[in-house]
C-alpha cells in the first residue's frame, strides 16, 4: 500500500508538471493522458496476468527504442541511486546511467536464457543424470514426498502425498504435482518464484515424525533404543500395548520382516483407527517406491489389555513394549506370556511412572527385575567453512611475525576462489536447538529362581531389589540397603 501510494504521488507530480504551462496560458487545453490499467495475477510465467485482461499493452518505449520497466512488475531490489534516476526526466540523464541499464538489462536476459521458466519443472530430472541405475524407481503418483528448502534461519519441511492435479503450495512458492511425477528422489526443483526446492522420499523415520497423528509419538531415537533392550530380530513374536499413533508399530513390523507378528493393542478406538490408516499408508507408498509388498505382519486389536487375557491365550512372546500411563497395571496379564529371559521395554515420560512402576514390582509376586533405566539424548553440532565478510573462504596461516605483516596484507589481495584441500578453517560447535526431553526407557527381565521350592514366594522381588540398584542412566550403582547412608550401626557409635 505505502508503495502504490508513493507511485501515486510521482505520477501525480509528473501530471502537474505537463500541465502547468497550460494552466498560465489563454488557451486553457489539458493535455489528453493515456491510461492502462494493469492485471495483478500468480501465473507461472510472471507476467502478471491472471487470465481476465489478455490484452494487456506492453510496457511504454523511448524515442531511441528503450523499454521502460513495468510500474509493478517483480523485479531485484534497487539502489537508492537508481531509485532516484528513476524519478529524474529521461533527458537528464547522462549516457553513463543508460550504458548501466542496458548492461543490468542485458544480465537479466542471460540469467533468464540460462534458466527459463520452461526449464524450472525439470530441473534435476532424470535426463540430467542419464540411464537410471538398477532397481531405480522415479517417483510416481500415489507414494509420499518430503520436500526440503533451508536458507539460513529459514527452514520449511513438508511430506505429502502425489496426487493428479494438486500442486505444493508454500510461502516459498508453488510447484505442481505433475513437475514431480517422473523425477528421481533427491530432485532439486524450483518453485513459481524461483527458490530451490529438494524433493525426496521420506525414511521411515521421517515418516513417523511428519504423518498425521493422534496422541504424541515414540520419537525414533526412543524407539531405535528400545529395539536395542528388546534384541529384536527377524522372526520374532512382540506384543505392543499402546499402539498410538503407530510409530513404534512401524519399527517392530520392519525388524521382525515377513517371518514374524506384531500384536499390537489400544484401548482408544480413535487412536486404533489412526494407527490403522498410518500403517496402510505406509505399506502402499512403499510398495510403489519399491515394487514388492511390505510385509502385512501387524494384528491391531481395539480392547483394554487389563481383561485381554483371552486375546492372548495361544500366544507366547519373544519381547514386549509397553507405552501406557499405568503399565503395573496390566504385567501380571502379560508377563506369564513372555519367554524366560526376555525382556520387557516401558516407555514412560516421567520419574513418577517410573516411581509407580517400581513400586507396582514391589508389591506384586512376578518374575521380573529391573535392568535399567535411561534417558536417550542426541546432541547435533553444526560444521561449517569459515568465511570472510565478503563471502571468501578464510585461509590458514601460521603466525605472522610484525616483519612480514606487510607482506601478509599483500597476499590478502590474491585471494582464490577455490582455495585448495585443508587451506580452509571450519567452525564446530553445537546447534543452538538442541532436543528437550522425550521419555524415559524402563528395561524389565524375566527371571525365574534357580530351586523355587528353597525360595519364599518373595525371593523374585528381592533379586528385582538387587537388580534396581545395579544400574540407573548407564551408571553402576551400590547394593540397596535398609539402613540409611547417613545412619551407623548401634555398636560402632558406640
Amino acid at each position: 500500500m505505502i508503495t502504490m501510494h508513493r507511485h501515486s504521488r510521482v505520477c501525480v507530480n509528473v501530471l502537474w508538471g505537463q500541465m502547468s504551462p497550460c494552466l498560465y496560458s489563454d488557451n486553457l487545453r489539458i493535455p489528453t493522458q493515456t491510461c492502462s490499467l494493469r492485471a495483478f495475477g500468480s501465473d507461472s510465467k510472471g507476467s502478471g496476468n491472471n487470465g481476465s485482461c489478455p490484452d494487456t499493452p506492453d510496457p511504454p518505449a523511448t524515442e531511441d527504442g528503450r523499454k521502460i520497466a513495468p510500474l509493478f512488475g517483480r523485479r531485484r531490489p534497487l539502489s537508492p541511486l537508481e531509485r532516484v534516476s528513476r524519478l529524474l526526466p529521461e533527458e537528464s540523464l547522462s549516457p553513463e546511467i543508460w550504458q548501466l541499464r542496458e548492461l543490468k538489462q542485458e544480465e537479466i536476459a542471460e540469467r533468464a536464457e540460462e534458466q527459463s521458466p520452461d526449464d524450472r519443472g525439470t530441473q534435476g530430472s532424470s535426463r540430467e543424470y542419464g540411464a537410471p541405475l538398477p532397481g531405480e524407481r522415479p517417483m510416481c503418483f500415489g507414494e509420499h514426498v518430503l520436500a526440503e528448502y533451508q536458507r539460513r534461519r529459514h527452514e520449511f519441511r513438508k511430506m505429502f502425498q502425489l496426487s493428479e492435479g494438486s500442486s505444493l503450495q508454500s510461502s516459498c512458492g508453488v510447484i505442481p504435482h505433475e513437475s514431480i511425477a517422473g523425477c528421481p528422489s533427491g530432485s532439486v526443483l524450483h518453485t513459481s518464484i524461483g527458490l530451490p526446492m529438494l524433493l525426496r522420499r521420506p525414511s521411515l523415520d521421517e515418516f513417523t515424525l511428519y504423518m498425521r497423528r493422534g496422541p504424541a509419538i515414540a520419537y525414533p531415537k526412543d524407539c531405535s533404543a528400545m529395539l536395542m533392550m528388546m534384541d529384536t530380530c527377524e522372526g520374532d513374536c512382540v506384543l505392543e500395548s499402546g499402539t498410538g499413533t503407530g510409530a513404534m508399530t512401524l519399527f517392530l513390523s520392519r525388524a521382525v520382516g515377513s517371518k514374524g507378528r506384531v500384536l499390537s493393542v489400544e484401548v482408544r478406538e480413535d487412536h486404533h483407527r489412526r494407527a490403522v490408516r498410518n500403517y496402510q499408508r505406509w505399506r502402499a507408498s512403499w510398495s510403489l517406491r519399491r515394487g514388492e509388498e511390505w510385509p502385512d505382519n501387524v494384528h491391531f486389536h481395539h480392547a483394554d489389555l487389563q481383561t485381554a487375557a483371552p486375546l492372548l491365550s495361544g500366544w507366547g512372546f519373544n519381547s514386549m513394549a509397553l507405552d501406557m500411563l499405568n503399565p503395573h497395571l496390566v504385567l501380571p496379564t502379560v508377563i506369564p506370556h513372555l519367554h524366560p529371559g526376555a525382556v520387557c521395554a516401558v516407555y514412560l515420560a516421567n520419574v513418577t511412572q517410573i516411581i509407580d512402576l517400581l513400586e507396582g514390582l514391589r508389591c506384586l509376586s512376578l518374575p521380573v527385575a529391573c535392568d535399567r533405566i535411561v534417558e536417550v539424548q542426541y546432541r547435533d553440532w553444526l560444521l561449517a567453512p569459515s568465511f570472510r565478510k565478503d563471502g571468501s573462504f578464510n585461509s590458514r596461516r601460521a603466525p605472522v611475525v610484525e616483519d612480514e605483516e606487510q607482506d601478509s596484507m599483500d597476499d590478502d589481495k590474491d585471494i582464490q576462489t577455490s582455495p585448495p584441500f585443508g587451506s580452509v578453517p571450519y567452525i564446530a560447535r553445537p546447534h543452538p536447538e538442541q532436543g528437550s526431553h522425550t521419555a524415559f526407557l524402563v528395561k524389565l527381565r524375566k527371571v525365574f529362581s534357580s530351586s523355587p521350592s528353597r525360595e519364599s514366594p518373595g525371593s523374585g522381588r528381592r533379586l528385582q531389589a538387587r537388580r534396581e540398584g545395579a544400574t540407573v542412566t548407564g551408571v553402576k550403582g551400590a547394593e540397596p540397603s535398609l539402613t540409611p547412608p547417613c545412619a551407623a550401626p548401634a555398636h560402632r557409635r558406640a
